[in-house]
């Protein structure tokens, strides 16, 4: 970016692929992960756009799109996000006449290590890293790995107080794991859980992903599968609390 010349503010959405990322460092863009509530705003605001069988994640893009004044916006539309994301490419694209949307197909496969996935660290604290880690192109920091006391399996929830009952020995799984890895169509690894831990199967309720936790939940000896729509009530929590004290793991307490 030359002296005095405005930083360009862009929106990503999902995991644009690693050359994106590198385009944006180059140019020293002010980069918004709209998958995140960034604006304070209820999210009946998505309403008018996306239908509410939409996942929370998606409406937050809308909503978030809307009010951030953008430049550009860089949504993955390929197989490592989902058909909805296309769509809503298309309505942003319609609604937002001064951003240039730009759809991505994120097909990279070179591994960059799980480290935060597999270390001893509040879960809390590993997915905000890990979410601000597609950000960067970098190579990740290593972390000494720890066993685990239980899993989580599945996307980053839009309510990250969800993770706040995880001891910090838990290990991720599923997507969560593909999105620090930097290859977020990695069906393998999306699909791989360690079956001697506890483990819950979350996803965003109305996400695709519901069919793949729910069919792995059963799979596994000790699964929870559990799906929530915006917030995380009492009654997720509680469900959360319960499976891992009845699985023998103590739950955090901050």
């Amino acid at each position: 970016m030359k002296a005095g010349q405005q930083r360009q503010r862009v929106g990503i959405v999902g995991i644009p692929p690693l050359e994106v990322i590198s385009l944006l460092e180059t140019e020293g863009c002010q980069v918004f992960d709209l998958d995140e509530p960034l604006v304070k705003k209820d999210i009946e605001s998505a309403s008018p756009f996306l239908p509410r069988v939409y996942c929370a994640i998606l409406r937050t893009v809308v909503i978030n799109a809307l009010a951030l004044h953008l430049d550009r916006i860089y949504i993955d539309v390929g197989p490592g996000k989902c058909d909805s994301a296309l769509h809503t490419a298309t309505i942003l694209a319609d609604i937002l006449p001064n951003t240039i949307i730009i759809p991505t197909r994120n097909m990279d496969s070179c591994d960059f290590g799980t480290p935060l996935c597999r270390t001893r660290m509040p879960l809390l604290d590993r997915m905000l890293a890990i979410t601000a880690s597609v950000q960067s192109s970098k190579s990740h920091i290593e972390h000494e790995p720890c066993k685990a006391s239980c899993g989580f399996w599945g996307v980053p929830p839009r309510d990250f107080s969800l993770l706040t009952l995880f001891p910090d020995t838990t290990h991720i799984y599923g997507w969560t794991r593909c999105m620090e890895n930097k290859t977020p169509d990695n069906k393998q690894m999306e699909e791989h859980f360690n079956s001697e831990v506890p483990t819950v199967f979350f996803a965003q309720s109305f996400c695709a992903k519901t069919a793949l936790a729910q069919h792995l939940a059963g799979r596994h000896p000790r699964g929870l599968y559990l799906d929530c729509d915006v917030t995380v009530g009492n009654s997720a929590k509680s469900k959360i609390q319960a499976f891992l004290e009845l699985s023998g793991v103590r739950c955090a307490h901050r």
